[in-house]
Formats: C-alpha cells, structure tokens, sequence
C-alpha cells in the first residue's frame, strides 16, 4: 500500500504530514510512527503529524512524538497544518480546540486557553506552580503551565550557557511528572523579548518548540517580565506569543513545506 506523505517544518522542527482526511490508513501504531522518524532508516522528522476526520471540528490532528508517543498538542505543526490546509480551520487535537490560519510565509494559531491548575499540568502532588519549589542542579524554581501539553519553565540569567541536553532527560522523566514533561529554559533579553532552548518529550532538544515558546511566554507574563505579546527566540528562528484579552494564546510565526514523497507501508508495519 503506497502512502504519499509531505515533509514540513516550522523553525527547523520538522515533521512527517499524512492526510488521511479523504482517504483513511491503516491504524497507526508507536512502532510505525517510531520507525517513519527514524532519520537513518526511515523518513525522518521530530514529529509524526496524522489529519483524519472529525465530527467537532474542520479535521482532527493526532501528533506522534519521534519516540512513538502519541502527545496533544504541537504549535510547530498547527502552523504547517494551516499551511497545508490553505485556509483557515478549527482543528481538534488531543489537547483540545484550536484554530489555524495561514498567513503570508506561516500562520496564526489560536491556542486555546493556559491551565495552571497543578492537576492540570499534571504534577504527582499539590503545589504553587507560579514558583515550583524544586530544583534539578542550577535550575530551581520553575513555572509550569499546561498549553495544551505540559511544560515547565525556567528563568536564568543565560540560557545558552544551561546544558540542558545533559539535564533535560532527568527532569523530563522525573517522578514528579506523571505523564513526563516538556522542559524550557529562558532568558528574558528586553522588555518583550525572550532567549528560548527546550527539551521536548519524546523528542529530545529540538531547535523550535511552539508550544514551548506559548508556555514560555506566559509564564514570563505571569512573573511580571514581559508585557502581552512578547518576540520568542529559538536557535530556530522567532515566534510571536500574545495572551490575549479574552485569555486566549495567539501564536504567529512562519511553516514551510520542505517536500513530497510516498512509502510503502509494509516497509513499517
């Protein structure tokens, strides 16, 4: 069974597209979705992005971490898929509503509403997750913040020099986060400017993050640092956050279509 597949990124995280909208596949596995991102034997890509059909929504996008996990939401891959669509489009996702639209060189992605709840993150017990009072080495006292996935936040004086690819793994995995978490380490370089590096669940470091950089930027927002929108930079490139008046995460920043192909099935099942 021959599958067409389009190759897509945003700020470098890029992601496998198949659109099973019209034409339904067979069920996807974490086997498969590990093996179509394997980068040596496989297509290649941090995320697999799978379009179906939904009854709430225009579609519904299933995001598949290279790990083979299935997550809830990727902001990186709601621009692509707004690219994609060609117009704009209320999108279900695991992690609830969304509504793309794209732009000229990208899109604009509303991303719902931010939860605080330490329930909502989730975190194993209660505590005030404006100032989290744990750390892991330099890292102490983080933000976190549930933008349709979990994310917690930290500020330091320069991010570049945090070897998160050394610290992210064991804070990503810790007990203290029962469905693991994405890990964020910033640096707030002016009045509406963020310095951003992150460690994605299932992924790894990866050179962009948009749900990292909303997550981010709220969280800058709620200390106090920043005003409501607010310019991310990723060793990527730049997203722009705003938390708007009505509660709500608008990002904007650019998608791009790499290439098309089509594989076997077979070959991965």
């Amino acid at each position: 069974m021959r599958i067409s597949f389009t190759k897509m990124h945003g700020l470098g995280n890029d992601f496998v597209m198949l659109d099973a909208r019209e034409h339904r596949l067979p069920p996807m596995t974490a086997a498969i979705a590990r093996a179509l991102a394997n980068r040596t034997t496989g297509i290649g890509c941090d995320q697999l992005i799978l379009l179906e059909p939904s009854e709430a929504a225009d579609f519904r996008m299933r995001i598949f971490n290279a790990d083979g996990g299935e997550v809830e939401a990727c902001g990186n891959a709601s621009r692509a898929v707004a690219l994609l669509h060609g117009k704009a489009a209320t999108v279900e996702t695991n992690g609830g509503m969304i509504e793309v639209a794209p732009t000229k060189g990208g899109a604009r992605v509303d991303m719902g509403v931010p939860r605080f709840e330490w329930e909502a993150i989730p975190l194993a017990y209660a505590m005030d997750t404006l100032s989290m009072p744990v750390g892991w080495g330099e890292l102490e006292a983080p933000v976190a913040v549930n933008v349709g996935n979990p994310h917690v936040v930290f500020f330091v004086e320069d991010a570049d020099a945090v070897r998160l690819d050394l610290m992210g793994a064991g804070i990503e995995t810790d007990e203290l986060f029962p469905q693991r978490i994405n890990v964020n380490v910033a640096s707030v370089t002016g009045k509406d400017a963020i310095k951003l590096h992150v460690w994605e669940r299932g992924v790894g470091l990866t050179r962009a993050c948009g749900t990292g950089a909303c997550a981010t930027a709220i969280a800058a927002m709620r200390r106090g640092l920043t005003g409501r929108t607010v310019d991310v930079t990723l060793p990527g490139g730049v997203l722009t956050i705003e938390w708007n008046a009505h509660g709500r995460i608008i990002m904007t920043g650019p998608a791009t279509e790499s290439f098309r192909g089509s594989f076997d099935w077979g070959d991965y099942a």
